[in-house]
């Protein structure tokens, strides 16, 4: 099971709305990023600096806004007004103008400790009531908790001051070059019951060289979104009628099937065994595994004949029935079982965006049963499958070892032994790994895989968890060992794409819609000179599709050079002119997506190329 929680606030960090536009989808956020909100490092410092200023100027301009929260983030800030309008673009521009102003007159960040029943007064004074609540939580936590309210903490810069626990830079001539970006709807707290306020973005950096390099990796992360690409490309489309599922057009299929194709090939080699269990389950299975007292709000929920059931958000437990239909052995693990499983899972419509956050996927999962003296030589091997994976399309995994969260279900002694166990298999497979505190799944330690893309954008993707309390202890699993006797098995929860549409969502974005020749949705256009050409050029179609080559033959109307920008355009890699000379000698030159003209080649032979070019799956 991969778990998306974590994927709209990196949705939230990097901004892929255009500059200016205020959007109509909100998006989520915690006030609690309020209390630590510079972080720890000197850029964070300056970022969260920078918002200050912000709200500085966004208060010059509108004397009656009322302050929300203004945290560093990833590569920038953003702060939350409520306004008495909506902001344009030149309302930006004004902000700016202020703020450069503030920057330039050099106001020193002074902390003031105050305490909270004054801090209080003074944002109620103000009319600041966004303040007000935050102040109001904390004295509630201090009270529940049997303690003294604490000393609260602002930062003052110039005339404005802050409810904030810093840290800041020293003054405001500090801050190096920034840029308001765009503008965002956002719930106060994450909550859609509290109020919309206005979000804005913006990015500051050390220098004007860095501040540029980012400017160019968003202005480049715009013309690769693959919602554009996707639709520009016919790979798929979204509609109101199925908010967050993709339908998924030819071309988009054929990537997904050839996706498909490629594990299903790898997880033969490793001995996985392929299931399929059902979408529509009972209740009681989910409050047996757990799952509905921890994640039943993301549950797609309907009444049948007096029984609750879902719509499965995660495959894990149905595959125990499979287990527990005969008994096994140790002799039978590891058992490998493979699904591809449709699931749902019911996210506010304020986080969905694109593929790479839906209500409808299907995952790539497995749950591998094994004995414990078998579980670091099978996640040593898991770890190999997803390298071989990522390899196939350029992508150097990362990996991060997640540790026992508070909120873990199961005997601690059993997490102790999981992490035992994953700890030693990530020290085997070898490579560095980063530990993650108490960021593992409710019932399991778990490792998460990470990579760049080629703009440098961190994505999370899958998961391998080691599992000694959900499925083997809630769901009674056994096997007989070589003295006869009953024993638990360790259940592996592994994805190595996650959620295919999240995982094309990335490829897409990566290779910027010019895929790789094995995964190219089309791989070659014969393009026929003269309507006499038609037929030899369908008939080369048939050899190239012999061999299992996706090509098609553009027989309309126009034309030479209009087709192969067409074909140029749809990120074809080959395209292949054919006139009186190449039918007669049964020939062809291919040209590349690039424009290189690469020298005539026979029919056949051209074929079975691209076809080991095909198969050996280059990522370029």
């Amino acid at each position: 099971m991969v778990d998306q929680a974590g994927q709209a606030a990196q949705a939230v960090g990097e901004g892929i709305e255009d500059e200016g536009e205020v959007l109509e989808a909100p998006v989520r956020g915690s006030a609690d990023e309020l209390l630590d909100a510079g972080g720890h490092d000197p850029i964070d410092a300056m970022r969260h600096s920078t918002a200050h200023v912000m709200a500085e100027a966004v208060l010059d301009l509108f004397p009656g806004a009322k302050l929300g929260i203004g945290p560093a983030i990833r590569d920038g800030f953003y702060y939350d007004f409520e306004l008495p309008r909506p902001l344009t673009p030149a309302d930006l521009e004004s902000i700016e103008a202020r703020m450069r102003e503030s920057i330039a007159a050099n106001h020193p960040f002074v902390r003031k400790e105050i305490p909270l029943d004054e801090a209080r007064a003074v944002a109620e004074g103000q009319h600041q009531a966004f303040k007000v609540e935050i102040l109001d939580d904390l004295a509630a936590k201090a009270k529940a908790a049997g303690q003294a309210p604490p000393v609260t903490s602002f930062y003052e810069h110039g005339a404005f001051s802050d409810l904030c626990k810093g840290p800041h830079v020293e003054q405001t001539g500090a801050i190096g070059p920034f840029k308001l970006l765009s503008v965002a709807g956002a719930y106060w707290r994450g909550d859609e019951k509290r109020p919309m306020l206005q979000r804005i973005y913006g990015t500051v950096w050390a220098t004007q060289e860095d501040l540029d390099a980012y400017l160019w990796r968003r202005a480049e992360a715009r013309k690769r979104d693959h919602r554009r690409l996707g639709v520009a490309l016919d790979l798929f489309s979204f509609h109101d009628v199925s908010p967050g599922s993709a339908f998924w057009h030819p071309k988009g299929q054929r990537i997904w099937r050839t996706l498909e194709s490629a594990m299903r090939e790898l997880q033969l080699q490793r001995g996985y065994e392929e299931i399929s269990t059902p979408i529509l389950v009972d209740k009681k299975l989910w409050e047996q595994s757990g799952h509905w007292a921890n994640y039943d709000d993301n549950m797609f929920k309907l009444e049948s004949e007096g029984h609750t059931f879902s719509l499965k958000p995660m495959n894990c437990p149905e595959s125990t029935f499979i287990y527990r239909s005969k008994v096994r052995s140790y002799r039978d693990l590891p058992l490998r079982l493979n699904e591809y499983g449709r699931l749902h899972r019911n996210e506010r419509s304020g986080t969905l965006s694109g593929l790479t956050r839906v209500r409808q996927f299907i995952q790539d999962d497995a749950h591998v049963y094994v004995r414990p003296d078998q579980l670091e030589d099978e996640i040593e091997a898991m770890i190999g499958e997803v390298r071989q994976a990522y390899s196939w399309v350029g992508l150097t995994p990362r990996f991060a070892f997640a540790t026992r969260p508070d909120k873990a279900i199961g005997d601690p002694a059993l997490w102790d032994r999981a992490e035992a166990y994953i700890r030693a298999a990530l020290d085997k497979a070898g490579g560095d790994y980063e530990v993650k505190p108490r960021d593992g799944t409710f019932y399991a330690p778990k490792i998460d895989i990470y990579i760049d893309d080629a703009l440098g954008r961190e994505w999370q993707m899958a998961t391998i968890q080691a599992d000694l309390t959900m499925l083997p202890e809630r769901f009674d699993l056994h096997y007989i060992d070589e003295a006869g006797k009953e024993q638990r098995p360790i259940a592996i929860h592994r994805a190595i794409y996650g959620s295919l549409e999240r995982f094309i969502g990335i490829l897409v974005e990566h290779f910027a819609g010019a895929f790789p020749l094995w995964l190219a949705p089309v791989q070659a256009v014969v393009i026929p000179i003269a309507d006499r050409h038609v037929e030899p050029a369908r008939e080369l179609v048939a050899v190239m599709r012999a061999r299992g080559l996706r090509v098609d033959v553009d027989a309309s109307d126009g034309r030479m050079q209009n087709k192969i920008r067409v074909a140029q355009e749809q990120k074809v890699p080959y395209m292949i002119v054919l006139g009186d000379r190449e039918v007669e000698a049964r020939t062809a030159s291919p040209r590349t997506r690039a424009g290189e003209q690469q020298p005539a080649i026979g029919w056949e032979d051209l074929a079975a190329r691209l076809a080991s070019e095909t198969a050996a799956r280059q990522p370029g």
